[in-house]
């Protein structure tokens, strides 16, 4: 290794984030290895992609963080493990909750008790979501022709917004968040949580049930029909993939002053889209062609009216903030499916 470089486990590291994280990583000579179960599809093209670009540099362990033999012995070594590995997806949590608790919860603690028992004291980024805070029933948004506004929180939701978990999803994840929160308190483990919005980008392989930008990205391009559900008004603050990783190296870099803390990491008000009536014209004028009228059905259990991060702890504790706006983003997203429409294409029946 390199001075200054690390070495790194990435759980879920086939996937969007882990794979463009693997990368970046991999591009500054950090020892990187991947764990990945590959359940969902399509994702082992992403570690094709990291073998083109880096041989074989890094390495893959084929196992899931349910299992904990796995996880002690990809834990062992390493410096640094960026939590990423889970069940994604709200409906999938309902259809199957108890599959959904053995990934996102006892997955989490199997890593938690790898990172405790190896005597290492290795640093923790966990991915976390914006879902441990429910609906938010109880605060007030105005619906407006286009998109839901808040009433009294002019820069978005804070961390010290109340935890709500709503939906199998939103208590596997909310759990995890607070063992990991807590094993920073009792073991003292170096441990970060990021509590996500909507993140986007190259790679990601969007399906209806999660990843809403991409896959609305790659219907539009691949010309299938969309479905929103609910009135296309609920509003999500987007942030770029290339945002996301560098609040991952800030936060680590920063260790001494993020260890045991939650940070809201999203687009904030400045990258605020609602989903459909925002979305449609960036799309349009990207893609320069209009877009037929989408599908509508009823609104996903558990689903926010208007959700946007305040992440000004995470300026003032590790100095960041978003750098890539909406419209660009979106064109770099567009271009790279348009560039990769093969990935996309339909199984002939």
């Amino acid at each position: 290794m390199t001075a200054g470089s690390k070495t790194v486990l990435i759980t879920g590291g086939a996937g969007f984030i882990g794979a463009n994280l693997a990368n970046r990583l991999l591009t500054r000579c950090h020892e990187v290895t991947i764990l990945d179960d590959f359940s969902r599809s399509g994702v082992e093209r992403n570690v094709s992609w990291l073998r083109e670009l880096h041989g074989d540099s890094f390495n893959v362990i084929a196992g899931s963080v349910t299992d904990a033999a796995v996880c002690d012995e990809a834990v062992r070594d390493v410096e640094v493990v960026y939590h990423l590995a889970g069940q994604t997806a709200v409906t999938t949590s309902v259809a199957d909750p108890r599959r959904d608790f053995e990934i996102n919860a006892l997955g989490s603690l199997n890593v938690l008790e790898a990172v405790r028992n190896s005597g290492r004291q290795p640093i923790v980024v966990y991915s976390s979501t914006n879902k441990v805070y429910g609906e938010m029933a109880e605060t007030p948004t105005i619906e407006q022709s286009e998109r839901y506004t808040y009433v009294d929180l002019p820069s978005g939701v804070a961390e010290t917004q109340p935890l709500d978990f709503h939906s199998p999803y939103g208590c596997s994840k909310g759990a995890a968040d607070q063992y990991v929160r807590d094993y920073a308190r009792m073991y003292g483990i170096p441990t970060v949580v990021f509590r996500q919005s909507c993140i986007y980008g190259p790679r990601q392989m969007g399906v209806e049930d999660q990843g809403w930008l991409a896959w609305f990205v790659i219907a539009l391009v691949t010309r299938r029909p969309i479905t929103i559900y609910g009135n296309g008004k609920q509003v999500r603050d987007v942030l770029y993939i290339d945002d996301l990783l560098d609040a991952f190296e800030l936060a680590v870099e920063k260790i001494d002053v993020t260890s045991g803390e939650v940070y809201n990491i999203g687009g904030g008000m400045g990258n605020a889209i609602s989903i459909w009536w925002d979305f449609k014209p960036l799309i349009e004028s990207i893609l320069e062609r209009e877009l037929p009228d989408p599908a509508f059905d009823t609104t996903r259990p558990g689903d926010q009216p208007i959700f946007v991060s305040d992440f000004a702890k995470a300026t003032r504790d590790f100095g960041w903030s978003p750098q890539v706006s909406a419209p660009d983003g979106l064109g770099r997203l567009t271009e790279w499916v348009v560039a990769n429409r093969d990935l996309f294409a339909q199984p002939s029946r």
